[in-house]
Formats: structure tokens, sequence, C-alpha cells
């Protein structure tokens, strides 16, 4: 499959950058954005450090961390496992390629998520909070 990048690799460090200090416009703040960055943070060593990262960005750019906004850990985790399954399956190639080939998947659509989990779950302060098992069909995070 050819994909074209929509983002290159300077464009990710850039996002991971503006998330890390929190200066990336709240308008950049995009689906694509969110998987470039947990890219970058895996490939990186750092994942571990994103749940703080989005809830520190979330309080400068004005979104509450709440039982009902902001940070959502269950999403966060299986994001996490896309990119990790995503880089995986690329190898050493550019960040830029690996996320044009992840978009161009099911997670390129940001209601991906709802193939596993029902909004009635994945809504939840538990879900937000913590990881919740899917309850509509197992999550497989490989990219393809």
């Amino acid at each position: 499959m050819t994909t074209t990048n929509i983002l290159g690799d300077a464009d990710i460090a850039r996002i991971a950058h503006g998330l890390i200090d929190r200066s990336l416009p709240k308008s950049d703040w995009t689906h694509a954005a969110h998987f470039a960055a947990a890219l970058w943070l895996v490939r990186a060593g750092r994942e571990a450090e994103m749940p703080g990262l989005i809830r520190a960005y979330n309080t400068a750019t004005g979104v509450a961390n709440t039982d009902s906004s902001g940070y959502h850990e269950t999403i966060t985790q299986a994001s996490l496992a896309v990119a990790r399954a995503a880089l995986a399956a690329a190898g050493d190639v550019p960040l830029g390629d690996v996320l044009a080939a992840l978009m161009a998947t099911r997670y390129g659509r940001s209601d991906w998520p709802f193939a596993c989990w029902s909004r009635a779950r994945l809504f939840t302060p538990a879900a937000r909070a913590a990881w919740v098992e899917p309850d509509l069909a197992r999550f497989d995070p490989a990219v393809r």
C-alpha cells in the first residue's frame, strides 16, 4: 500500500515537543497529532510520560481533566498500544511514514474505539480514570 505522509518527522517532533512543553496550539492537537505524539514518545522510550503530559497540556490549554472531560486513560493506553504495534510492524523507518500508514488504517478515524467499546462504557468516569476492558469486541492494536 502506498501512503502519503500527512506530517513529516520535523512536524512530528514539533508536536511532541509542543505537548511536552505545553506550547502546541490547541488547534494543532488533532487526532493525527495524538498519534504523532504517541509514536514519537514510544520511539523515544518515553511513552510512560504520555498520561501526565496530556493532563498537563489539557490544563495549560483550558481543558479540565474531570470525570466527563479532558484526559482519558483507556483511550490513551489503547492509542499507545496501537503506536507500539505500528512501530513494531514498520521497523526503523521515518515516523512520518509510520504515521501515514497508521492513519490509512481504521485507526485514522477518530471513532475507531467504538468498534471495541460502547459509548456507554467508554465515556464512564472509570474508563477515563483507568483501563477498562472493551465490551463489544476484543481490542487488537495491530495496524493493518
